[in-house]
């Protein structure tokens, strides 16, 4: 192949794979589920309650907004100056392949190490207001085990993407692609078994009525489910959840035992049936699809950014900052998807239950439960929100019920 072809190459793949992934958000994302009325948070939060979610987000925000802030800045401040290759010189490590996951792992440190007083402050905020239950020793060991994970996925891509450049220096980045969309099709499969298990104990929900409920609402809805499994949640926090997590073999539902202890049967079933939800529409697999396709674009970003440069171990620093520009870029994007599934799945849980007065009284008592942003500021709302607010799920919820005919009232008497 002639060079300019070669040039070429890059720029017509990464526009293929830019305008495959955006028709497979473009047609798989449910974009409109139900005509639903403006959220209104007075209607179904007594002022109380709105002011206790306004006093905790202006004292946890602040910290947990600058550890995101030193999160990102570090690596790129590292990257995007000579430091980085310093860094990788002050080594003296013969051996490129063992430099790089020295090198990678240390920055991951450097920045948790910077961001700790600030994670610090922000736990010590839930502590305050009774969300988390866990140990100074557990938080500290679940950062630990966090930074093993990520420099551990980290490494991996680096010395994947370094070694494929050193020996196809024109065309690494068409394995590498191929790679990257493989990795995270794996990585997706394997989450529940691999990642999940180091942070949480899990066991079979016991025989009962509770148990044989879920497992025929499962039936109901078509969705295969062995087996509901209920995660021991409560030694971190008394916040009330569940989830689907896995594809294949390896999906799973579970449920956070403060979730059993502490709602209503009524309102844990309607939590189940969204969670079934996903699992009926498939939503892990949609997500996994999406991060294939964006994994391989990635990879053809960086031969167009970095070229053959990516061969050299001393800009790993840099391949990490323009990871972490590619993830926050990012964000708004799957935040947006990931806002669309979570309703999507609300509707199926309306319907598989037809229960909108239920629905509504437990979108307002899991809010309150967990404190959940009522109205967060936009910017907010697009890089961090991956989930409705509370007053958008009430919203559907009571659009659900008018169209079927049973309309739920507002739950606060003005």
């Amino acid at each position: 192949m002639s060079e300019a072809a070669a040039r070429r190459a890059p720029w017509v793949a990464g526009a293929l794979v830019a305008a495959a992934l955006v028709v497979v958000i473009v047609t798989t994302t449910p974009w409109h589920l139900i005509d639903v009325p403006k959220p209104d948070a007075a209607a179904d939060f007594t002022s109380a309650e709105i002011d206790r979610q306004q006093r905790f987000r202006q004292e946890l925000l602040p910290w947990s907004t600058t550890s995101w802030v030193l999160s990102v800045l570090v690596p790129l401040a590292i990257g995007f100056s000579p430091l980085g290759r310093r860094l990788y010189d002050v080594l003296r490590i013969g051996r490129w392949y063992l430099a790089v996951p020295v090198l990678v792992a240390g920055l991951g440190l450097l920045t948790s190490l910077v961001t700790l007083p600030t994670d610090a402050f922000a736990e010590q905020v839930t502590r305050d207001y009774g969300l988390s239950t866990e140990s100074w020793g557990l938080w500290l060991r679940d950062r630990a085990v966090n930074w093993l994970l990520m420099s551990a996925a980290l490494i991996a891509i680096a010395l994947g993407l370094i070694a494929l450049a050193r020996k196809w220096r024109t065309w690494w980045w068409a394995p590498a692609a191929i790679a990257g969309a493989v990795l995270v099709l794996g990585v997706s499969f394997a989450y529940p078994v691999l990642v999940e298990p180091r942070f949480n104990e899990f066991a079979s929900m016991a025989p009962g009525p509770q148990r044989d409920e879920f497992l025929q609402l499962a039936r109901e809805d078509g969705v295969p489910v062995k087996d509901v499994l209920v995660a021991d949640a409560s030694k971190r926090t008394t916040a009330l959840n569940a989830y689907v997590s896995g594809f294949g073999s390896t999906r799973r539902l579970v449920v956070y035992d403060t979730l059993l202890k502490d709602a209503s049967p009524a309102q844990v079933r309607l939590v189940v049936a969204h969670e079934l939800g996903h699992a009926a529409e498939d939503d892990v697999l949609h997500g996994t699809l999406i991060g294939t396709l964006g994994a391989a674009f990635a990879v053809v970003l960086l031969k167009l950014v970095l070229g053959a440069r990516m061969a050299d171990p001393r800009r790993t620093a840099l391949l990490l900052a323009l990871v972490v520009v590619g993830t926050t870029l990012s964000s708004p994007v799957q935040n947006l998807v990931s806002r669309r599934i979570e309703a999507r799945a609300d509707h199926h849980s309306l319907r598989l239950t037809n229960d909108a007065k239920t629905f509504v009284e437990m979108q307002r008592a899991l809010s309150v439960r967990n404190i959940s942003g009522l109205e967060p500021s936009r910017w907010r709302y697009w890089m961090f929100a991956s989930h409705p607010t509370p007053p958008e799920r009430i919203a559907m919820g009571r659009a659900w019920g008018s169209e079927q005919g049973d309309p739920v009232p507002p739950l606060v008497r003005r």
